[in-house]
């Protein structure tokens, strides 16, 4: 299985690479080091957007795709130009984002930087969402959860067996209390997991400065 999603993701790379590209001056496909999926935990989210965001936090979601940002090794790319997000194509991938409003935000911001088409970024970031398998634990848990970095790092090595320690980087809020997100870097292919820069582990570091925190129950 694991073979074949990385075959037919080679596929997809290559017909991005043979369609034209809609980027920014100084923003080519070659202008950044590698790619960060961000996997949002809803319950954290929806613990202060509930109202804002009926459409996301109606639903008991547990990881959701926040967005696939093209990273340089310090900062990113963002803001390029691009073609811009058909109404179409986002019924078509209908369910990759937990709100409609993430196709055009996440597009403009990070996709117009990736040097791909909308159609192959919204294709590039649902075959990385799907590759990304998702610990047991965390799928459906109706307590909360006190784990450390290390620990949440571990049941997701134990969930995907070629994902290495340094490829994740997690996320908190409220100081480090509560897990916001997840982060998980592939190197520019998309086909392999890489460590993610040094600047986004510092980061990750100090923004779960604590031992533990909780896993929010899904809502």
């Amino acid at each position: 299985m694991r073979l074949a999603l990385l075959c037919w993701l080679g596929l997809l790379l290559a017909a991005c690479d043979a369609t034209p590209q809609a980027v920014g001056p100084g923003s080519s496909s070659a202008n950044f080091a590698y790619y960060l999926l961000a996997l949002s935990w809803s319950p954290d989210y929806c613990a202060g957007n509930a109202t804002r965001d009926r459409q996301q936090c109606s639903r008991p979601y547990g990881f959701v795709l926040h967005g696939l940002w093209p990273q340089h090794e310090r900062g990113w790319p963002a803001d390029c130009d691009g073609a811009w997000m058909d109404k179409a194509l986002m019924r078509q991938y209908a369910g990759l984002y937990p709100n409609d409003r993430l196709f055009v935000h996440e597009w403009r911001k990070h996709g117009t930087c990736s040097g791909l088409t909308p159609q192959g970024y919204l294709a590039l970031s649902a075959a990385l969402k799907q590759r990304v398998q998702i610990p047991s634990e965390f799928q459906r848990p109706s307590q909360a959860l006190r784990i450390s970095p290390a620990a949440l790092t571990a049941a997701f090595q134990r969930a995907n067996a070629d994902l290495p320690a340094e490829a994740l980087a997690s996320f908190c809020s409220e100081g480090g209390r509560f897990l916001k997100e997840v982060r998980v870097c592939f190197d520019r292919s998309a086909a392999h997991y890489r460590a993610c820069s040094a600047e986004v582990q510092r980061a990750a570091s100090k923004s779960c400065r604590q031992p533990a925190f909780v896993v929010r129950p899904l809502r």
